[in-house]
């Protein structure tokens, strides 16, 4: 009898998730807030914020302390760790723009989904039969998205809204556009901009009813690059997303589908700036790569690829020992001086190792600063700041937290998951559309299925 209770124990969990595996999943609405840092929402009285639906996800479903992010801290990797749960280095989206010394890809950005290495959220919904639609998802171009309209641009005019049509899923930008009005052109980060796309993502959720869309909003990012994290500006435009959000959830739930899951993430959080460590103006000195009269790179042997508040340095020659050298007496001299505000050095094996820049010879993090102070960022040549607020340090630093809370059938109102991995994100939502994404790093924070990955392994970041 003993034996028969310990098997009947031990297979409980797995005909739970058995059966939990066969259920039809609710409809999942993911939605991004570009620099949403947690205590904007966990500590919302503190800033005076009035963000009901934020709120309401908080109370009525479950939430992390804070988010662990990937290095680099920035936009594009990190949205791309969100649908695979894996880091940048198996992913391969290593930064927002592409490393281009002599600039001959036109400051081009990771637009293209090809680039992906691994399985996605929306890869394996389609696996599964499930519909997905999304509005502005970065690297989304070409991605096997039934409804799809990706953040691209080019010439920063109106002709943009002419390259979106052609890499939006066919007809469909026009069908939209029939309907509410023109698609924002260029890099359109701003309120008004975010307004326009939460149109566009009412109009998808009402008429195409997806099992599975995905938004994106980058006002609060733009508030606080312009003026730093809780600035007038920065709540105003956060206030303004949590009525934009309300008003995506209401579409979702007036769909006849109910119940659904609401998902809020965010890529990262927010620390004050307001000047460059100019890196590559040191290698130029000290002839690791030559320019013309316009800055333009003409010739090189070590380059920096910004990346906002950290940098890699490049080798144009993995081999070149001497070029090695080089740089390292180079970044210890810099770091030495504490004006130049270098928290980190970083080996080429241990940012690998931390899952960012699997080619870089080195990576500098800048240091963290207090409000008011100075905060060093690594820039391009001859590039100055204007910027109140950065991002892009390194993970371990708090104030890049990013954020996560979800609400929802089978979700317990009011859970804390603690401070949590942006690994972690993928599976829970993968299992929350009762899909699989077997090579995810993270594990299903909601208990339903586990990892394949050692959590060990998980917890060696930290």
């Amino acid at each position: 009898m003993r034996r028969l209770v310990v098997t009947l124990v031990v297979l409980a969990p797995l005909t739970l998730a058995a059966a939990h595996r066969t259920q039809p999943p609710a409809p999942l609405v993911l939605i991004s807030i570009d620099g949403l840092r947690p205590d904007y929402v966990l500590e919302a009285d503190r800033y005076g914020l009035r963000i009901p639906e934020l709120r309401r996800l908080l109370r009525e479903g479950a939430h992390a302390r804070g988010v662990h992010g990937v290095l680099p801290t920035v936009t594009y990797p990190s949205h791309t760790t969100l649908v695979t749960g894996v880091a940048p280095a198996r992913h391969g989206i290593l930064a927002n723009r592409t490393f281009d010394p002599l600039g001959r890809n036109g400051e081009g950005w990771f637009w293209y989904a090809e680039d992906i290495k691994a399985q996605t959220l929306w890869d394996a919904a389609a696996d599964a039969g499930l519909t997905t639609a999304s509005v502005d998802w970065p690297v989304t171009v070409g991605a096997r998205i039934r409804w799809n309209v990706p953040q691209v641009w080019r010439a920063g005019t109106t002709d943009d809204r002419k390259l979106s049509r052609a890499v939006s899923t066919a007809g469909l930008l026009s069908e939209i556009e029939r309907a509410v009005g023109p698609w924002p052109a260029g890099e359109a980060w701003k309120v008004e901009d975010d307004r326009r796309k939460a149109a566009f993502s009412v109009y998808l959720i009402e008429s195409k009813k997806p099992d599975f869309h995905l938004c994106y909003f980058s006002s609060l990012d733009e508030a606080q690059h312009a003026s730093g994290p809780g600035s007038p500006q920065a709540l105003a435009a956060l206030e303004e997303i949590d009525r934009l959000i309300g008003w995506i959830r209401s579409a979702a739930e007036r769909g006849g589908r109910e119940p659904v899951h609401i998902a809020v993430v965010s890529d990262h959080g927010f620390a004050f700036s307001d000047r460059y460590l100019e890196i590559n103006e040191s290698l130029h000195r000290a002839g690791l790569y030559q320019a013309d009269a316009r800055g333009h790179v003409t010739s090189w042997r070590a380059l920096a690829w910004n990346a906002g508040g950290c940098a890699a340095i490049m080798l144009r020659d993995p081999r070149d020992q001497d070029a090695r050298r080089e740089v390292t007496v180079l970044l210890r001299r810099m770091r030495a001086d504490p004006r130049n505000g270098i928290e980190t050095v970083m080996t080429g094996a241990e940012a690998r190792a931390a899952g960012g820049f699997p080619d870089a010879a080195f990576v500098v993090g800048g240091r963290a600063y207090a409000e008011g102070a100075a905060r060093v960022q690594p820039a391009a040549y001859g590039a100055s700041s204007t910027l109140h607020g950065e991002h892009g340090y390194l993970p371990d630093n708090p104030d890049m937290d990013a954020s996560f809370f979800v609400a929802g059938p089978g979700i317990a109102p009011g859970s804390d998951l603690g401070r949590i991995d942006m690994r972690d994100v993928a599976p829970t939502l993968a299992d929350l559309l009762r899909v699989s994404l077997p090579a995810a790093e993270g594990r299903d924070l909601l208990g339903h299925t586990d990892s394949s990955q050692p959590r060990s392994l998980r917890l060696a970041r930290f």
